[in-house]
């Protein structure tokens, strides 16, 4: 048959980067003006790709509203294309259940206007996660197309010329870990081979031999990709024309305006069977390793906290919280839900997360945080509400009329051990019937009691409450005015010890004639700098790093969180260290120690850690800068002026604790500089793991022999192990998405603190002076050491509930209809990890998810009264479960529906 030369029209609309997002909006609606009018007018402009992501019809149609008809008419008629996606995301730096939820809305919403393109889209990803193929596939898509993981691209997103591919041809067949494969589409000559075809013939032959011989180079059909757009590219009004003169000057090919549709379904029915088969995650990880843009999981680091803990909120405390309230009657707020994911995932494009766009996009960003934090501490709240509101706790009254009774939730999928806190408003004096001075009277004057902390049995639990100054307060009523108080309250400190998953507990504070009662047993303090609990002993040492010797295996840990700091003259997509420079580390330093907590519950020792590093790099970088010299050509180096640093490293230590939580806060006043937590395992082991899109992924410590980058820093999202067969250490973290292996350390772990550089990078000459991240920063992880067998699992689990919290809210003294203690769902598994317990807005039914961190299956093990049936990533019903077991292959993504009735 003749070759098919399959032209799809398209435009990389990258919603902001370069420029600020009204910009980017208002040129969106510029062009979709055009490409709008140009298919109308045009009956051979066959069609048009939407950049597989929904999003730039809401902000098209935010402006022009009386559009949405003649969208939804394309839409049905398959001549334009949208969906699957929501937003174009970058697909490390967003959690699982954020891809899902991305997954999710993007095809709900293109349903709606009539048609979903079903193709796993992945234009411009910084590498591709190794869950992919199953998460399509799951999702009833069999086919991807992707830029980038397999073959190298270089500054400017120019094709690099290499004969050392991955794959011979353009196509190949993409399996994921658990043997999903579906057929992917690299796009080899980038994804702007067919732009700005020439209309004029002599000019039109001499561009088709060019493209031709390129995308023949590649493909192993006789289909043949173009793909006419690039970043931003407008609309070609006169792509028809140009492609009846491509008809004429080559009458052995056949020029079609086509669409993933068809392209996708041509090459599957003609592709040859020799395809390679890729597996996993596309990292790069065979080529010379400077454009896999891994470090974007540093740039801005801020932006990284802010993302985790809306997702933490979303994912393990607002979905769920909002199912158990369902649970007992209360509405499923499905609309606020939906509201909040799609503020949140409105910073998960690749160039919003990633933190590589200019300093206004990211100003932005930080008021969508704030946004969709709000919403979910909202719904957290109402929750919470509702669920004291219905809990029985007139046994509390029983035991004392001044009783003052709470719950504490754990509404994750893990056991929970730790200390929580709550401060909780024990008694309120209203303005209303009274005056504003009486009540701030009697809050000034009036005495509280002392308390101590039972459980719903009577048992005292260990932890101590402190009183609070009065503050001004108010109710919101449902039914009537707000009402202002001034409230007494108290903070609340208590240990909670292997809390089941999806359960409610009742507390109470009871009045005791003793004035202070203090927390029952012995300090943690073993030694002057050491703590110990049944887990671990932990040492600090006068530098300010911990020796950690965790107890069951043996294995003692030296010298963690050594510091690191070095200069960086690269940008925010490449760290680049200067020539030659050696790292100025913490190991010599003379720190400051001190005990800034010494409680039966809970143990901290802080070490004050002052470094001496260069203000920034010297003044060569700006020349270099203004005159777009590549990172890896600088020849800038460190300013001679120094200043000093002091990092306050605190460790915290608990009773209940399994592993060591460790707070990091500095004022950054230094530019051009990166800064490390070392944690040194002397392990002797190939591998490590880092959790990554349902997936504990399995990586090397080294890299290719063709790699020459230096730095081989990776992407993570909730923790990094390295381990041997007699245990091992994971290490936490809450928003810190960058580490590497450093194998010639004895495989060290660096963990990434802080990068700041001063230009975004790429194409131009894009200055980004907040980019540098100046002022004061707090950073958080933890370490988990751990033993041998099924204990590599429960660290994984210890490392997702660091990213949790237990929460607590008032009740009163009166009959509900929840029990006192009450678990909504239980189940076991040995190597599965829990993502999501939620309510499907279709079907009304709770939906909960797991994956399988091991390569070998396991069997979960769900004991509810509600029928199971497995369900599709995206809620769909399957078949029903006989029984509540059921076997998960390993690294199988598991999605479980319980009828709601």
């Amino acid at each position: 048959m003749k070759k098919q030369a399959h032209v799809i029209s398209h435009s990389h609309w990258d919603r902001e980067w370069y420029l600020p997002y009204e910009k980017h909006h208002c040129l969106e609606v510029e062009f979709m003006d055009r490409l709008l009018d140009t298919m109308e007018r045009d009956p051979d402009f066959k069609s048009f790709h939407l950049d597989g992501q929904t999003i730039m019809l809401d902000d098209y149609l935010q402006v022009r509203p009386e559009k949405k008809e003649l969208v939804e008419k394309l839409v049905k008629e398959k001549r334009l294309y949208i969906g699957p996606w929501y937003i174009l995301q970058d697909e490390w730096l967003t959690g699982s259940e954020s891809n899902l939820r991305n997954l999710e809305t993007g095809m709900r919403e293109a349903a709606r206007y009539g048609n979903v393109s079903k193709v796993g889209y992945f234009p411009d990803s910084f590498g591709n996660m190794g869950q992919a193929p199953q998460i399509l596939l799951d999702a009833g898509i069999d086919c991807a197309a992707f830029g980038r993981g397999v073959k190298p691209t270089g500054f400017n997103n120019e094709v690099a010329e290499n004969d050392n591919f991955t794959s011979q041809y353009s196509e190949m067949f993409w399996e994921s870990p658990d043997g999903s494969r579906i057929l992917g589409v690299l796009f080899a000559n980038w994804y702007n081979n067919g732009m700005e075809v020439p209309a004029e013939p002599e000019e039109a032959r001499k561009y088709w031999e060019e493209k031709l011989a390129g995308a023949m180079k590649f493909a192993s059909t006789d289909h043949l990709l173009f793909m006419n757009g690039c970043d931003h590219q407008p609309v070609q009004t006169d792509l028809s024309q140009a492609l009846r003169t491509a008809s004429e000057l080559f009458p052995d090919i056949t020029f079609i305006h086509s669409n993933f549709t068809d392209y996708c379904r041509c090459l599957k029915e003609e592709h040859k069977e020799d395809l390679a088969v890729i597996k996993g995650e596309l990292r790069s990880q065979e080529t010379d390793g400077w454009y896999t843009l891994a470090n974007t999981a540093s740039a801005r680091i801020y932006l990284k906290q802010m993302n985790a803990r809306c997702e933490a909120l979303f994912v393990r405390a607002a979905e769920p919280l909002a199912a158990m309230a369902y649970e007992w009657g209360k509405e499923y707020p499905h609309d606020l839900l939906a509201y909040g994911w799609k503020t949140l995932m409105q910073n998960h494009p690749h160039d919003s997360i990633c933190g590589c766009s200019v300093d206004a996009v990211h100003r932005e960003m930080v008021t969508r945080f704030e946004k969709a934090e709000q919403v979910a501490l909202h719904i957290i709240e109402e929750s919470l509400a509702y669920l004291a509101a219905h809990m029985d706790c007139r046994k509390f009254r029983e035991m004392d009329e001044e009783a003052v009774p709470f719950l504490v939730v754990n509404p994750t999928g893990y056991r929970k051990s730790q200390v929580a806190e709550a401060v909780l408003t024990v008694k309120k004096y209203p303005f209303k019937g009274s005056t504003v001075d009486a009540c701030l009277e009697k809050a000034k004057t009036e005495k509280l009691p002392a308390y101590r902390i039972v459980d719903r049995e009577g048992n005292t639990v260990p932890g101590r409450v402190e009183e609070l100054p009065y503050a001004f307060g108010y109710d919101l009523p449902k039914d009537r005015f707000r009402n202002a108080y001034f409230g007494r309250r108290v903070r609340v400190t208590l240990e909670i010890e292997e809390m089941a998953p999806f359960t409610m507990d009742t507390y109470c504070l009871l009045p005791v004639e003793e004035e202070g009662e203090k927390e029952n047993g012995d300090s943690l303090f073993t030694s002057e700098n050491t703590m110990e609990n049944r887990w671990l002993s932990c040492h600090v040492n006068d530098n300010g790093t911990v020796d950690i010797t965790h107890k069951e295996s043996g294995i003692v840990y030296r010298e963690a969180v050594m510091l690191e700091d070095t200069r960086d003259i690269g940008n925010e997509y490449i760290y680049f260290k200067p020539v030659g420079e050696a790292p100025v580390l913490s190991r010599n330093a003379e720190a400051v120690i001190s005990r800034v907590e010494d409680a039966p519950l809970r143990a901290a020792i802080r070490a004050e850690i002052t470094m001496e590093i260069p203000v920034s790099a010297d003044e060569r970088l700006a020349e270099e800068i203004r005159d777009l010299v590549e990172f890896k050509n600088r020849k800038a180096g460190s300013s001679k002026e120094t200043l000093f640093m002091t990092v306050a490293v605190t460790y915290v230590l608990e009773r209940v604790g399994k592993g060591l939580k460790v707070e990091v806060e500095f004022d950054n006043q230094a530019l051009d500089h990166r800064l490390r937590a070392l944690v040194k395992t002397g392990l002797d082991t190939q591998w490590h793991y880092a959790d990554s899109i349902f997936e504990a992924a399995k990586r090397s410590n080294s890299v290719s022999p063709v790699w020459e980058n230096p730095c081989n820093a990776q992407h993570q999202q909730l923790f990094v192990n390295v381990h041997e067969d007699r245990g091992g250490m994971t290490i936490a973290n809450k928003g810190l998405n960058e580490y590497e292996i450093l194998p010639e350390q004895e495989n060290t772990i660096a963990l990434t603190l802080h990068r700041g550089v001063r230009e975004l990078g790429d194409w131009g000459d894009f200055p980004t002076p907040q980019a540098q991240c100046l002022g004061r920063q707090k950073k958080e992880f933890c370490l988990i050491p751990h033993g041998e067998g099924n204990a590599l699992y429960r660290s994984y689990e210890e490392a997702y509930a660091f990213t949790s919290e237990l929460w607590a809210a008032k009740a009163e003294t009166r009959e509900g209809n929840i029990p006192e203690h009450y678990t909504f769902l239980e189940w076991s598994a040995n190597t599965l990890l829990w993502t999501a317990w939620k309510v499907q807005e279709e079907t009304g039914d709770f939906i909960f998810r797991v994956f399988n961190a091991s390569e070998e299956s396991d069997k979960l093990v769900l004991q509810t009264d509600k029928r199971i049936y497995r369900s599709n990533v995206l809620g769909e019903k399957k078949e029903y479960h006989e029984g509540g077991e059921t076997e998960v292959r390993g690294c199988g993504i598991y999605t479980a529906g319980l009828d709601k009735e």
